[in-house]
C-alpha cells in the first residue's frame, strides 16, 4: 500500500498532509533562526559595551593556545582570527584605552555639570 492510499484510508488528504508538514518544519526553521540570531545580537551588544574586556578575553585564549587546542592550526582563517600568539602588550594597550576612556568620560561628564 502506497503511503497516498493508506493516507486516504486514515481520512486524511494527501495535500494537506504534506503542506501541514511544511509549514511545520518552515515554522521550525524560523525558530531556529530567530534563537541564532537572539544569540548573535546578544553578543554583539556584549562586545559593544564590554569590548576592551572582550579582547582581553581573546588575549587569554591565545595565552592558553586555544588554536591548538581545538586543532586549528592548519584552518589559516581561524588561525588569524582567533589569533595564536599571546602577548603582554597587548593587555597593557588595552588597559590603557580603558584609562584614556574613563579619562575622557569623566571630563565630559564633569563638563555637562559646568554647562547646566
Amino acid at each position: 500500500m502506497n503511503l497516498q492510499n493508506q493516507d486516504k484510508k486514515e481520512g486524511i488528504e494527501y495535500g494537506e498532509m504534506s503542506r501541514a508538514g511544511v509549514e511545520r518544519k518552515v515554522k521550525a526553521g524560523r525558530w531556529r533562526y530567530f534563537v541564532i540570531f537572539l544569540l548573535l545580537l546578544i553578543i554583539e551588544v556584549l562586545i559593544a559595551l564590554y569590548v576592551f574586556f572582550f579582547a582581553a578575553g581573546v588575549e587569554g585564549l591565545q595565552y592558553f593556545n586555544l588554536v591548538r587546542v581545538l586543532g586549528l592550526e592548519e584552518n589559516v582563517f581561524l588561525r588569524v582570527l582567533i589569533g595564536s600568539v599571546f602577548d603582554w602588550k597587548d593587555i597593557l594597550c588595552y588597559a590603557a584605552g580603558c584609562v584614556v576612556l574613563e579619562g575622557y568620560e569623566r571630563i565630559k561628564k564633569t563638563n555637562a555639570t559646568y554647562n547646566y
